[in-house]
């Protein structure tokens, strides 16, 4: 019986883990979102991050379920990104709106919160 939960564990957190990471921020188009005035979102992931898994679905069903806005993720190693936007850890989220951040969260990955906080830029 202990040896099922492990199974069930395992392919829950792999699963989770085996989300598409990859780094889909480029600053001409994140510039450009925001110039067409979108909320822009964008969050931070690193490789075998469970919980930045869980973000970026609930990030990848936004896209879908709000109107006007652009999603961009990026691995946090890029220093070159991450000093952009000042981010430091994974699973960090940003939401721009107006070329000015309105919100950032470190860790966040509640798909009720991460809604409010998009609903509240709109």
């Amino acid at each position: 019986m202990k040896k099922i939960f492990i199974f069930i564990f395992c392919l829950f957190v792999f699963n989770i883990s085996a989300i598409a990471k990859e780094t889909t921020f480029n600053k001409e188009l994140f510039d450009k979102a925001q110039s067409d005035g979108k909320i822009v979102i964008v969050s931070s992931w690193i490789k075998y991050c469970t919980s930045c898994a869980s973000q970026m679905k609930v990030l990848d069903k936004a896209k879908n379920d709000f109107d006007n806005i652009e999603y961009f993720k990026f691995d946090v190693r890029n220093k070159e990104i991450a000093n952009l936007l000042n981010v430091q850890y994974q699973t960090t989220l940003l939401i721009f709106k107006d070329n000015k951040e309105v919100y950032r969260s470190v860790g966040e990955t509640s798909k009720d919160l991460i809604y409010k906080a998009i609903q509240s830029s709109i």
